[in-house]
């Protein structure tokens, strides 16, 4: 891990030379600062969304609303990140990230 403002952070685990606008699948995962399990929790084995939780599985499914070259493939809530895949349809124009 680096430091970057005083504080340690994960490297990026993106590719320097790819162009992450090509159409695609792609593997996101975003997680919870801290680690705090505010999207919900593993109760009998099943996932139990809290309030927070179903509102990313909501803004989740308006995605392509907003971006209407993008599909959505599997998703998951996890009580402290989600997962999902993303198909670009198209090659998208840069945005600097």
């Amino acid at each position: 891990m680096s430091l970057f403002n005083n504080k340690y952070r994960i490297e990026s685990t993106r590719l320097p030379f790819y162009d992450y606008s090509m159409p695609g699948y792609y593997f996101v995962t975003v997680c919870v600062q801290g680690g705090h399990y505010y999207f919900g929790q593993v109760e009998n084995k099943k996932m139990k969304l809290s309030k927070l939780g179903r509102a990313v599985g909501k803004y989740w499914q308006e995605i392509p609303k907003h971006f209407p070259f993008v599909k959505l493939d599997e998703f998951m809530v996890m009580p402290n990140h989600i997962h999902g895949i993303i198909i670009i349809m198209k090659k998208t124009q840069h945005v600097e990230t």
